[in-house]
């Protein structure tokens, strides 16, 4: 039986005796016993190899090397005689992780000589080997995509800041690093030698969200050294990369407009004050930061500071109801510092912004007359006693409010009503309609008024309904021109030089029909009358004489001329 065949009946001897006198072995023998599902490269003439062995005698098993006793994997090229013949033909075709056994005849190993007292002659040698690496000096950086984003705005280049997570792997699967586990990105310039040359190569081009498989050969990696005790000379690296972010330090605040309203007639500038809802995500699309979940505008001055820079510039030309895309690098933004947990460092920010409204503190009321009626007799003006309607669109601010089919009263210069309103109703004919927009400092100012949120420029639609001229507050009852001289014998209707409260009210009542003089609207007029009455009867005994007018006219006081 020859030497190959008995050891094929060793192989089985577990399950029965072998009883074998081997001839002599003419070739190498090898089994592949163990093989990886998935081989996707084989070892040729000329590779490099990095393999674990066991090295026995096949007469009798006993060990006489082992590279797991040193803890240092055995390197070498294969083909060019810098192995022993055998081992560069038992290496041929072998996969990485593949497990083999190869039975090497004494003229493929040392021969009759053996070597230095550890082989004898005429050993037959049998190598366990356990292959972990191959590599080619003609090997270059290995990229395979493994996902790409659907779009992608662009793309790595040289002197590019990058952020991205990797897992670090052998050639043989075994992890010696990850970004993951530290839950931090790796973070760093491309092209300017702060990686290995391998890793500056296979990063160009990669798109934010591109994962990619990149393998480096070890002369593109860490070389003859290795790296501490994380990774062995000679070593063929794996890198499972995500790209996170990508930047350059030329980079300048980019604007994607995404809707802007027609009819903008003004835009923001340096010093106004612009309130606006946004979403703030990384380039990889990880939300950091929303107005919305928090269902309050992010209100400040624009161009003073007191927001990023980035955003300083961005929120420049914007109209009310725009919508759009800021891209803002980090030395424009958070820097390599960045906030907290909450924006890591060196991180390109992505805000998606909504202008609801902006204002400047030196803006006054806006009012814009869309009809006005044929005839105008009369204008509203302070202590009128007016009925309006109004409608106020969310199109500036963040509520509606519509009161326009349930007329609102209110006394002009009554500071019933904020200030713009006020100036917005004043100079008004019945039936006139207009467009009145007020900013925060003639409205509700930096407070909230039930729907309006704080320092929210108004918009009103408003049409004076009625007019009723009034009179100055404090007074019940004026004059309109030159009232009766002398006033008491007017007052005396039947000449009885006595004027009880009938007749004094019929004498006030023709005043104002006959447009001569004015009480107090929206009060009721008998009460007012009542009220003037008394002021004059002075010894209350229900008649008013000369003497006691007179009395009150005499005194000239703010008081006498308010009772009539």
């Amino acid at each position: 039986m020859d030497l190959f065949a008995c050891f094929q009946l060793l192989l089985l001897s577990h399950l029965f005796t072998v009883n074998c006198s081997p001839g002599p072995l003419l070739d190498v023998v090898v089994d592949r016993y163990d093989i990886p599902k998935v081989c996707p490269r084989e070892v040729e003439i000329e590779d490099f190899v990095r393999y674990h062995f066991n090295g026995t005698f096949f007469e009798d098993g006993k060990k006489f090397d082992s590279s797991y006793d040193r803890d240092k994997a055995f390197i070498s090229q294969v083909g060019l005689g810098r192995l022993i013949a055998g081992m560069d033909r038992g290496l041929l075709g072998m996969c990485v992780n593949e497990r083999r056994r190869v039975i090497v005849p004494p003229h493929l190993a040392y021969g009759s000589i053996g070597t230095g007292g550890i082989i004898p002659p005429d050993a037959v040698l049998v190598y366990d080997v356990l292959l972990l690496d191959i590599w080619n000096e003609k090997d270059k950086v290995e990229i395979r995509t493994l996902s790409k984003p659907a779009s992608c705005r662009r793309t790595t280049a040289a002197s590019d800041f990058v952020r991205y997570h990797y897992n670090g792997t052998l050639l043989s699967g075994e992890l010696f690093d990850s970004s993951y586990s530290r839950n931090a990105t790796y973070d760093t310039y491309l092209g300017q030698g702060d990686l290995i040359k391998g890793m500056d190569e296979g990063l160009l081009g990669m798109c934010v969200g591109e994962r990619r498989l990149i393998i480096v050969p070890p002369f593109l990696a860490y070389g003859e050294n290795g790296y501490g005790t994380m990774i062995p000379p000679q070593a063929t690296l794996v890198f499972e990369v995500l790209m996170v972010d990508v930047f350059n330090p030329k980079d300048d605040v980019t604007v994607e407009a995404k809707e802007v309203p027609k009819g903008c007639t003004r835009t923001t500038v340096t010093g106004d004050y612009i309130r606006y809802h946004y979403n703030g995500t990384f380039q990889d699309g990880t939300v950091f930061d929303s107005s919305y979940q928090r269902n309050s505008t992010y209100n400040t001055y624009i161009g003073m500071g007191y927001v990023i820079q980035g955003m300083d510039k961005a929120l420049q030309g914007l109209c009310i109801g725009e919508k759009r895309r800021v891209v803002i690098p980090p030395h424009l933004a958070y820097g390599e510092k960045g906030v907290g947990d909450f924006i890591p460092g060196s991180a390109v920010l992505v805000f998606d912004i909504h202008v609801i409204d902006f204002h400047n503190p030196k803006d006054p009321v806006n009012i814009k007359v869309t009809h006005k009626p044929q005839e105008c007799n009369m204008r509203s003006e302070a202590d009128d006693l007016i009925q309006y309607r109004y409608n106020s669109p969310s199109a500036v601010h963040s509520a509606t409010l519509d009161q326009y089919d349930s007329p609102s009263v209110t006394t002009l210069g009554a500071n019933n009503v904020i200030l713009g309103l006020e100036e917005g109703l004043r100079g008004m004919c019945v039936g006139e309609r207009r467009e009145v927009v007020i900013p925060p400092h003639f409205g509700h100012g930096e407070n909230e008024a039930g729907v309006v949120p704080r320092s929210a420029v108004l918009f009103f639609e408003l049409e004076l309904v009625e007019l009723q001229k009034g009179v100055p507050e404090g007074y019940m009852f004026v004059w309109v021109g030159d009232g009766p001289d002398p006033l008491f014998p007017a007052m005396d209707l039947d000449g009885d030089k006595q004027v009880p409260l009938e007749e004094f009210s019929l004498f006030i009542r023709l005043q104002v029909q006959g447009g001569k003089g004015r009480l107090r609207p929206g009060i009721d007029v008998d009460s007012i009358i009542k009220d003037m009455f008394d002021n004059q009867d002075r010894n209350k005994d229900g008649k008013i004489v000369e003497d006691e007018l007179t009395v009150t006219e005499d005194k000239g006081s703010k008081q006498a001329r308010d009772e009539l």
